[in-house]
Parts: structure tokens; C-alpha cells; sequence
């Protein structure tokens, strides 16, 4: 019997080169065991092969990569060199648009989903019809941070889990009220899942066992994540 409270991640081997028009679904669960109340983290690299969001690109020409960056934009935040740091119609605040010319073929490059959350959910319908199991699914991606160096895995979209356990009017451990507490789960079972998945491994998909029951639910990143305008003191 697993300890009480213990969390178990481990990636998922054999997917091969997602190509579009794939079944991440179906490929997922041919290598994959899943159990109830698992949650699938799966790289926004193959949604968005699999989904077709990949464009050719002169990856020798650093302004090919600029413009390509700034038409996925909606509005440019920072420029230093080339590197240029904007929001996506998703609200997505990160670098180039989240265009990524790494792990993808010579001459191409991937794009962000259209609507992560609309691929989440499709991809745990299809987790579900094919292993009839209750599974969570979170499509990740990579991030800086701008006060912190380094970067860490997070949660573009959701599908079974809730995006942002609200812990506001509970207690802490010595009973003291919990009065600003909002902790956003699915950038942390993310980032969990990243440890084993790496940037080089050629692991794009991990399972997380053990996320606290209470966490599943129905929700969506962009709508409960993304911080609003008038909630935002940087922009």
C-alpha cells in the first residue's frame, strides 16, 4: 500500500516523432498504464505537432524568428538582442510567443496551440473512452520567470483538474486563518512532471499518481490563471 499523501511521476517511453493528424490519445495509452485519477502531462510540443501548428522558418535568420514571433503576438512588452519577450491572444506572457525552434526538424518551427484547453479536453475524452478511467490531462510548457532565474515547467491548459485551489478562509497548521492563499495546482503537477521528462530526453509525456482527490474538477488556464488586467500591476 502507498504511504499516505506520497506522489509518483514517471515519464512515458515509445511515443516515437508525432507527426500531424496523430492520435496523442491513442498513443498515450498503447504506453501508458493509467489508473484513476491519474493526471497525463503532455509537452505543448506534440499537441501542437499533432495539431499541425508548425510553420517553416529560415532558423538561420534571426529576424525571420522575430516576425514570426510578433505575429503571434498582440502586443510586444520588451525587447534585448533578439530576444523578445510578449503576449499571446492567450494572455501568455513569456518569450518569442512561445515559438520554439528545439526539438523540431531543421527549416521548422512550433507554434502554441490555438486553445490549450480546448486540446486538454480533448485529449482526456480520449484518455477516458479508451481506458475508462477518470484521468485529468495538463499540456505544459516551458516559462522564465521574470524576477527569478532559470525556468520551470507550467500548465497552458487543463482538462479534469482544477487550475487554482482557493484555500482563502482555512486553516493553517497552528490554526491561523488563510487569508491570500490561492495555490495554482496545475503549474505544479507541471513542474513535477518535468523532472522526469527533461528538456533532451525525448520524454514529452508523464503521468503524476497521487494528486489529492480534492484537486480534481472541471477548469480551464486561460479563464482561472491568466491574471486579469486589472489584477496585473506590471502591465
Amino acid at each position: 500500500m502507498d504511504p499516505e499523501g506520497s506522489l509518483f511521476v514517471f515519464g512515458v517511453d515509445g511515443l516515437g516523432e508525432i507527426s500531424p493528424g496523430d492520435d496523442l490519445a491513442a498513443l498515450i495509452a498503447e504506453h501508458a498504464s493509467l489508473l484513476e485519477g491519474d493526471v497525463v502531462v503532455v509537452t505543448q510540443k506534440i499537441v501542437s505537432k499533432a495539431e499541425g501548428r508548425t510553420v517553416r522558418i529560415g532558423t538561420s535568420d534571426p529576424e525571420a524568428k522575430r516576425l514570426l514571433a510578433e505575429s503571434e503576438a498582440v502586443r510586444v512588452l520588451r525587447r534585448r538582442g533578439d530576444l523578445v519577450v510578449t503576449e499571446t491572444r492567450h494572455g501568455f506572457v513569456c518569450a518569442n510567443s512561445g515559438v520554439d525552434l528545439s526539438n523540431v526538424a531543421e527549416g521548422w518551427a512550433v507554434l502554441l496551440p490555438e486553445d490549450p484547453d480546448r486540446s486538454a479536453r480533448r485529449l482526456r475524452d480520449g484518455l477516458r473512452a479508451r481506458t475508462g478511467q477518470r484521468i485529468a490531462v495538463i499540456i505544459s510548457d516551458t516559462f522564465g520567470r521574470a524576477w527569478r532565474r532559470g525556468v520551470t515547467d507550467v500548465a497552458l491548459g487543463c482538462a479534469g483538474i482544477r487550475p487554482v485551489v482557493d484555500l482563502r478562509g482555512t486553516k493553517d497548521a497552528l490554526g491561523r486563518e488563510l487569508v491570500a492563499t490561492e495555490v495554482c495546482v496545475v503549474d505544479e503537477v507541471a513542474s513535477a512532471a518535468d523532472l522526469v521528462m527533461g528538456k533532451a530526453r525525448s520524454v514529452p509525456v508523464a503521468v503524476v499518481r497521487g494528486v489529492d482527490p480534492a484537486f480534481l474538477g472541471e477548469g480551464a488556464v486561460i479563464e482561472e490563471v491568466v491574471r486579469p488586467y486589472a489584477e496585473d500591476l506590471f502591465r
